[in-house]
């Protein structure tokens, strides 16, 4: 393999790396603002089962 492969496969697997964790932090984000709707609908639905 020369050198120019070499450098290609690196910087390949850089932003493989760089696109993964990029993937993590955006799925946390959409499970965070998930479980933040359920409990507020789980609330409204408390609320309102109090209020009956």
């Amino acid at each position: 393999m020369n050198e120019a492969e070499k450098e290609t496969r690196e910087r390949d697997r850089t932003i493989a790396e760089n696109e993964s964790e990029r993937q993590t932090t955006g799925d946390i984000r959409v499970s965070t603002w998930a479980i933040a709707a359920a409990v507020l609908i789980g609330l409204a639905i408390f609320s309102w089962m109090l209020a009956r």
